[in-house]
């Protein structure tokens, strides 16, 4: 039990010197970003997600069975656009992967900006969000979310992909002491999960009882928040910001 909150302790106050520097908490900020843009997509979008692919895939699999609720358009849409930003991602990677701090500013950067104009049409739309303005949305926001993935991807730190958490939380079993593993770093994976699980519950309430463009609002400024705090914190020649 000590060793899961020392894991969620080094996570979110990590220690001076470390392998990752401020990169856990960072991380974990995206990670609530996450859950606030799929419970904006998810609720006011229609059945799709702009950063669960696999959610996505599965349900172009319902839409194709002609299943009510589900769009093959609107599935294709989000998965061709994350795609594209995690292609836009990787050649991030390619050229700012010396730089681990700068290459998660200029990622977040561009994110932020993506979701600055999803609030923008966010606001602008009637509450059902017509295909006007439906797919739009899923388009800025599913390239913002691909530049995220690929960037945690070339950021490489353990259990914090900030999207995908079926490997998350088979981990947190599959390597257990309990059955003869190394050390699941339980603490840090159910941080992660907790994380999502907040930014959509907040995500959630502002779409159902406030209004459907807030959680896109509070994404935005975590995201500034971490380009920032990432351009800062990369100035030094710390060891952290090496690969």
């Amino acid at each position: 039990m000590s060793t899961f909150f020392t894991d969620i302790r080094e996570t979110l106050l990590p220690r001076p010197g470390g392998r990752d520097g401020p990169l856990p908490q960072l991380l974990v900020g995206l990670t609530v970003v996450t859950g606030l843009v799929d419970a904006f997509s998810y609720l006011v979008l229609g059945h799709v997600f702009v950063a669960n692919m696999t959610g996505n895939v599965v349900f172009l699999g319902f839409a194709l069975a002609g299943a009510p609720g589900f769009s093959v358009v609107a599935s294709v849409v989000a998965v061709g656009a994350f795609w594209f930003g995690a292609l836009v991602g990787g050649r991030f990677g390619a050229e700012l992967g010396q730089n681990r701090g700068q290459l998660l500013s200029t990622a977040a950067s561009l994110q932020a900006l993506l979701v600055a104009v999803a609030v923008a049409l966010a606001v602008l739309s009637p509450t059902s969000a017509p295909a006007g303005y439906r797919y739009p949305l899923i388009v800025v926001l599913a390239i913002g979310m691909g530049i995220q993935n690929a960037t945690a991807r070339k950021l490489a730190v353990a259990d914090l992909t900030t999207t995908v958490l079926t490997l998350t939380i088979t981990g947190s079993a599959a390597d257990s002491a309990l059955v003869g593993g190394k050390g699941s770093s339980a603490g840090r994976r159910a941080l992660s999960v907790g994380a999502m699980i907040v930014g959509a519950l907040v995500g959630a309430e502002f779409v159902v009882h406030v209004d459907i463009f807030l959680p896109l609002v509070v994404a935005l400024v975590v995201l500034v928040s971490i380009a920032v705090i990432s351009r800062a914190r990369s100035a030094a020649d710390a060891p952290w910001l090496r690969p």
